[in-house]
């Protein structure tokens, strides 16, 4: 072996190898056990972060190790490859969003590549191209046969502008995050998936994924929702049906709140210019309900009134509000001020009374100060005959008596809403159904699919390529060949996220997949990502799999046995002020000096401030490029790097003493396995016990993706094999310690595993365990002298007391201890501790 190990040369030598002999390629013929191994996959911005090396990293050393656990085992990547970014640079570079796109999958493949990754590269997929989303958009016709899929008008934000819909995280103060123009509110005809259908069905299944992380389970449970309430009409100069989960809190009414698209506001807006104008600006706002939590609360009193359901005589007015969405529930609320933030916020604007119903300890006066509403537990007060009790019991009684009177009933809602899937632009899945005047709306028959993109597209004037084709849009109706046009919207991405992992199992060219595939290889063993997904792309991709399993195309229900979700990599910034603007100048960690003094900028050698440690992010940046840092300290270091200090849930702090670290770890594990003698002789069992025991430990670390613990075990075995004499055990050790790291460093294992005569580890086995050999048949014991260590005894497991006694007795350190004291009482710990007291 030469004196070094040159990650330069193995590491291109060794994947070339791998791709040669097609190491990971997952057999579907098998008869082995399956492990079906994914992580989340990526979108080809142009370049991999160190988030995806970290990420990537996880999911290989558990494939890698299921393999030599004997597993057949599913490892694929592929590409998320539709959405905007590939046509804001179609817009800015006037590049073609299929160009940009591919040469980036090339660019972020070959890096992948170059980190050494286990994957199943036949399998490769990105959801920009025919083959997938033909398939796509086949059973997107098969859950509108099945009548999950339908059109309704609905409210979106549109860019006046660039003639667009945008994103709600597109809309800036209000106004397009490109053209600036203040957004409106407008109704579009859209496409939406049933996933309401499956709410129960969602929240009950949530219960049998004991391998998710309680916290991912809890978001997805308060994003469908379940509530129960009362649905109720105040009736006056209007009836206002409402709905409200808080019927309790019914005696602190002050107002009651349309929306407005309500048809009470659009009825009033046609005779009134005022309310015309506010619900003008109301357009202006957010679409969603998060959005319209944080934005300013604004009404106008429409001078309606109506009665109080429990109290005719008390009357309520009824205000337009920007706050309420007409898709939320009824389109009306009642304001309870003193026990909602976003009411009381209301009713102290426009002077309207706030009235406490729900005491706060001792507070229970009828007149509520302060601006602050109180929400938590407490029993009802100045409710009439709901005071005393608890919320539940008066939430009930209510109910009761407006079922018993006759103007109200007792309903279950969700906050989940039906999935909108339509986006207004080219860049995505067409959706397959063509409009036409003689027969409606009528789906593309399947042997026309798919409905592919056209090329010649141009972004040269705002809004939908799709919609202005000269050709494209324009064909015959299937049923009644009279002229048509094609449906211009394409599918929402998350839609392209929502089945892949089962194209990846199963990749017939005439169907999505194949139903006998699939039952072999899902659901997903292990599914790695990030936090950021929890709501929406775990929850679409539940519900896609259920749909499936309702209308017959799979047995399978939930996609994904076990979740894992890490931490981010974080990197300190750095920065000077702009004097010109006072804005901070970012650096990228490449172009500062780092001391312990502090930092410095290259270019000028001056001073820059140095900021917290957070997330790695472009525009600070703050990023590390994995390719310099293969190109410097190999693919090995930077994966033992990802592995090591940090439990893989937490953040991990990005340092280059810590990578130059993994890169001298790298050094002595080579130097080790260059004393590899298979011709030792001899025995030393405390090296096999050491060695068995953290072969056994490891397994389970690695089990439970607790890679870190994993790690500081192989440094505490390097430790005791390179202190051990030469023997049979410790040759025995040193290629234990090959094996253990293969999964974590397969470049370095492989050139070693070679150098000593052995065929691919890649293809080789998990090390065996000798169960005997875990128990330890040997103890250290503490001796001490006035509560003092003086000495430790190596003995044999379960030792007599008398003859612990003895052998510290006998000990010479303790003897100079003892300083000829007599000694009062012995105190025994049978396998622990001997204490001497004088």
């Amino acid at each position: 072996m030469s004196e070094r190990f040159d990650s330069s040369v193995a590491d291109g030598k060794w994947q070339r190898v791998w791709d040669e002999k097609q190491s990971f390629r997952a057999d579907d013929k098998s008869a082995k056990p399956r492990s079906y191994v994914l992580e989340m996959f990526p979108y080809p911005s142009g370049r991999i972060h160190i988030g995806h090396v970290r990420n990537y990293t996880m999911g290989d050393v558990l494939a890698r190790y299921k393999k030599m656990q004997g597993f057949e085992v599913l490892h694929p990547m592929g590409w998320d490859a539709f959405g905007m970014p590939a046509e804001n640079a179609a817009m800015e570079k006037g590049v073609h969003p299929g160009g940009w796109t591919r040469d980036n999958i090339a660019n972020m493949k070959a890096q992948l590549k170059r980190l050494g990754f286990a994957l199943d590269w036949s399998r490769e997929i990105a959801t920009c191209e025919p083959d997938y989303y033909g398939q796509e958009q086949s059973l997107f016709l098969d859950l509108y046969a099945a009548g999950l899929v339908y059109r309704k008008e609905s409210t979106v934000n549109w860019d006046p502008v660039d003639n667009t819909v945008l994103a709600n995280e597109q809309v800036i103060d209000g106004r397009g995050w490109r053209s600036g123009a203040l957004v409106e509110k407008r109704k579009l005809n859209q496409w939406f998936l049933k996933i309401t259908d499956f709410a129960d069905e969602l929240l009950e299944g949530l219960g049998s994924l004991e391998s998710w992380p309680e916290k991912v389970r809890l978001m997805q449970e308060n994003w469908i929702g379940k509530s129960q309430g009362l649905q109720f009409r105040f009736n006056g100069d209007v009836e206002v049906e409402v709905y409200s989960t808080r019927p309790d809190t019914l005696f602190g009414a002050s107002f009651v709140a349309i929306a407005a698209d309500h048809p009470i506001a659009q009825k009033l807006a046609a005779d009134n210019a005022a309310a015309a104008d506010f619900i003008a600006l109301c357009k202006q706002g957010g679409t969603t309900a998060a959005e319209l939590e944080t934005a300013e609360k604004l009404g106008f009193d429409t001078g309606l009134r109506v009665a109080h359901p429990l109290d005719a005589s008390w009357q309520l007015p009824v205000y337009i509000a920007n706050f309420v969405l007409m898709d939320y529930g009824t389109g009306a609320v009642f304001g309870c001020p003193a026990h909602d933030q976003r009411d009381i916020d209301f009713a102290r604007k426009y002077g309207l009374q706030v009235t406490r119903v729900v005491a706060d300890g001792d507070k229970t006066d009828p007149v509520f100060e302060g601006n602050e509403a109180y929400t938590g537990h407490g029993v009802i007060v100045n409710s009439h005959f709901l005071n005393g009790m608890d919320v539940d019991a008066a939430k009930a009684a209510v109910i009761a008596k407006a079922e018993a009177e006759g103007w109200g009933e007792g309903k279950t809602v969700w906050r989940l809403r039906d999935w909108g899937v339509s986006r207004q632009r080219y860049w995505g899945t067409p959706i397959p159904f063509i409009h036409c005047e003689v027969c409606g709306v009528v789906p593309v028959p399947k042997k026309h699919l798919p409905v592919t993109l056209p090329e010649d597209v141009t972004f040269d004037v705002p809004g939908n390529p799709l919609d202005r084709h000269p050709t494209w849009k324009h064909v015959d109706c299937p049923q009644c060949g009279h002229a048509a046009r094609r449906e211009t919207d394409t599918l929402d991405t998350f839609v392209d996220s929502s089945w892949y992992f089962l194209r990846f199992a199963s990749q017939p060219d005439d169907a999505p997949f194949d139903p006998a595939e699939i039952a072999r290889w899902l659901p997903v063993g292990q599914y790695i990502g990030g936090i950021e997904h929890a709501i929406l792309h775990l929850l679409y991709a539940r519900f896609w799999t259920r749909a499936l399993a309702r209308i017959g195309k799979i047995d399978v229900t939930e996609p994904f046995a076990s979740l894992f979700t890490q931490g981010m990599v974080t990197h300190e910034t750095y920065s000077r002020i702009d004097p010109s603007n006072g804005q901070p100048i970012w650096y990228a960690p490449s172009d500062i000096t780092r001391t312990g003094e502090g930092a410095s900028l290259k270019a000028d050698g001056g001073p820059v401030e140095i900021g917290r440690v957070i997330k790695m992010s472009k525009s600070k940046k703050n990023v590390v490029d994995p390719d310099e840092i293969v190109a410097t300290y190999g693919a090995d270091a930077i994966r033992w790097f990802m592995l090591s200090d940090s439990p893989p849930e937490r953040d991990l702090p990005w340092s280059e003493a810590g990578i130059e670290g993994c890169a001298r770890f790298v050094q002595r594990l080579w130097r080790l396995f260059a004393q590899y003698d298979a011709a030792a002789q001899g025995e030393d069992k405390a090296v096999d016990r050491k060695t068995h025991q953290t072969v056994h430990a490891i397994a389970a670390d690695i089990e439970a993706l607790s890679f870190n613990k994993a790690v500081a075990r192989i440094y505490e075995l390097t430790g005791v094999v390179e202190k051990a004499a030469p023997s049979a055990s410790r040759s025995a050790a040193i290629k234990a310690v090959l094996l253990l790291i293969a999964p974590m460093m397969p470049h370095l294992a492989e050139e070693a595993w070679a150098s000593i005569g052995e065929d691919l580890i890649a293809d080789a086995a998990w090390p065996a365990v000798d169960p005997a050999l875990l128990v330890d048949d040997e103890v250290t014991i503490a001796v001490q002298v006035k509560g003092k260590l003086r000495d430790t005894l190596t003995v044999a497991k379960g030792t007599a007391k008398e003859e612990l006694e003895a052998l510290a007795l006998a000990s010479e350190k303790v003897q100079r201890a003892l300083e000829g004291a007599a000694i009062k009482k012995v105190i025994v710990v049978p396998d622990r501790l001997v204490n001497l007291v004088v």
